[in-house]
């Protein structure tokens, strides 16, 4: 395939901790040793990965992966591989993020579902750029919720990523302007939970490949601007027996299973702790507010969407629910891996889900609110670090090297947040004290 399509070059592409994506470029000359499994690359300068001493580490291809960028066809072209990371004894790395999404669905396949199924909708914005190619905190146009040029102007880029998307094999569903000004939603079709982090990490460098191409700048950050909407991820999610969705249930009033309810009840138990990895930065927390659409409170509905939790209107096999609260900066690995713990602890341990909350939560007043034991997320990013590392599941399904290298970072994080001065403060204070 490389020789017929004129490949020159293959990136062999993984994640560090923190979700960013790293690769190693190899010329077609060595694709046979990277298929052997014998490249090797240098794992201490990997953030969360291993110490200078023991930095060996080797990228296994997954060839299920392989894609021909449709860029730089005058030099020959270039193609990827997501890899897994092992350890020179030939053993899986225990902090690789693609590695730990893995164990959890084999938690999944020995209880005897044999697909985790995830439909992803990031959202993103895109803004324009200076002289220098830096972002600058202008948006690109002014459009709103489904606009279209000439208000959407973001409309042709936004083709353009689609059917570069297309090209490399994605299905795309939709595609639209989102409600705030210069943001944007493009939904591709569900696929196993692998799959589906693979392609959340592609999109994010197709999109930002795209913008550049047009004169933008696109951000994944959560909540670039005050006043106006955050950018999330939903997360579309379901189980499979074989052929069966077994969160599906027609004799059941809301035509959802036994396995469901658990599921929902598992991801409600332990929201506190898993939004340190759905919601893993600082800024995170400023679109996890009232007001905004972002869900902050821990209820889940079969009919409105201001809870954390919303279950679709399909039944049958596109029986789902909707996870609505993580954000698209999050490692998709490390996400849908905590997420789908959180719903097997609720299944195996028979978790009962509260009475679903089908009343915008958004107006409920904090009596309101205590009264139907309604909790809220984490207000900050340290207090769901707190949370993580209390809870003995997200530890479990994170493992102790993972854990301890995204803790440290996170409050490393926290700490330069916190002594920073912002302008924020000399704007209140400088004048006045």
């Amino acid at each position: 395939m490389a020789k017929d399509n004129n490949v020159s070059f293959i990136r062999l592409q993984f994640t560090d901790l923190l979700g960013t994506i790293k690769n190693v470029e190899i010329p077609v000359s060595q694709l046979d040793k990277a298929l052997d499994n014998k490249m090797m690359f240098d794992g201490s300068s990997i953030e969360g990965f291993v110490r200078i001493e023991e930095s060996d580490m080797y990228l296994y291809p997954d060839l299920d992966t392989w894609v021909i960028f449709p860029w730089y066809a005058d030099k020959g072209k270039v193609a990827r591989l997501v890899c897994d990371v092992y350890m020179p004894d030939g053993t899986p790395f225990a902090g690789d993020p693609r590695g730990i999404l893995k164990r959890v669905v084999k938690e999944a396949n020995d209880m005897g579902y044999t697909s985790f199924n995830v439909g992803p909708e990031p959202e993103f914005f895109l803004v324009k750029i200076d002289e220098n190619g830096k972002p600058t905190n202008v948006m690109n146009d002014e459009g709103g919720y489904f606009d279209w040029a000439p208000v959407d102007l973001g409309e042709n880029c936004r083709r353009d990523i689609v059917l570069t998307l297309e090209s490399i094999g994605f299905e795309v569903e939709a595609s639209h302007h989102e409600d705030a000004p210069g943001q944007h939603e493009i939904d591709f079709k569900y696929s196993d939970a692998i799959t589906a982090a693979d392609q959340i990490q592609t999109f994010k460098l197709i999109v930002k490949t795209v913008a550049k191409e047009h004169g933008l700048h696109a951000t994944f950050m959560p909540k670039p601007f005050f006043g106006i909407n955050g950018s999330g991820m939903h997360c579309h999610q379901s189980l499979f027996m074989d052929d069966e969705n077994a969160f599906y249930d027609e004799s059941d009033e809301l035509g959802l299973s036994e396995t469901a309810k658990q599921f929902i009840a598992g991801l409600l138990k332990h929201a506190r702790a898993l939004s340190a990895i759905t919601n893993p930065t600082i800024n995170s927390y400023k679109r996890l507010v009232p007001g905004y659409e972002a869900p902050c409170y821990i209820a889940w509905s079969a009919k409105n969407r201001s809870p954390l939790i919303r279950v679709p209107a399909a039944r049958g096999m596109s029986t789902r629910i909707e996870a609505r609260f993580p954000d698209p900066a999050t490692n998709p690995y490390l996400a849908l891996a905590v997420m789908l713990k959180a719903g097997l602890d609720g299944i195996t341990n028979k978790l009962v889900a509260p009475k679903p909350t089908d009343r915008n939560i958004y107006i409920m007043n904090e009596k309101e609110l205590r009264d139907a034991g309604i909790e809220s997320l984490p207000l900050t990013l340290e207090e769901a670090i707190k949370e993580l590392i209390n809870n003995k599941v997200m530890r479990e399904a994170l493992g102790s090297h993972a854990l301890n290298h995204f803790v440290s970072a996170k409050q490393i994080e926290c700490d330069i947040f916190r002594t920073q001065v912002h302008e924020w403060e000399r704007e209140q204070y400088m004048r006045q004290y």
